[in-house]
């Protein structure tokens, strides 16, 4: 996939479809809460994975059950890219999955 920058209406438009994330510091944000620590890794690993795949790294954070993500591509000069939105739409569907 070709790593483009999207506008503020497409920025917009994908966060119309992912309700729980946010832009703060100019990247894509959003906290998830699992039951426990275990499910929190077990998703942590599972998101790794895809990310590997798709070459594109997350900014993250896991503080017991929670995990906290930040998305932008740094080779873009730090702008949220057409990545960042299908990194967090593989997110949210393992989220849904869990």
């Amino acid at each position: 996939m070709t790593r483009q920058p999207l506008s503020d209406e497409e920025i917009a438009a994908a966060l119309r479809e992912l309700p729980d994330w946010t832009v703060q510091e100019g990247k894509l944000h959003r906290q998830y809460q699992f039951p426990s620590f275990a499910r929190a890794i077990a998703w942590l690993v599972a998101a790794a994975v895809e990310a590997e795949k798709m070459d594109h790294h997350p900014e993250w954070c896991n503080v017991y059950n929670r995990i906290t993500v930040n998305l932008v591509t740094h080779s873009l000069g730090n702008k949220i890219s057409n990545l960042d939105v299908a990194l967090a739409r593989k997110m949210e569907k393992l989220r849904s999955e869990d």
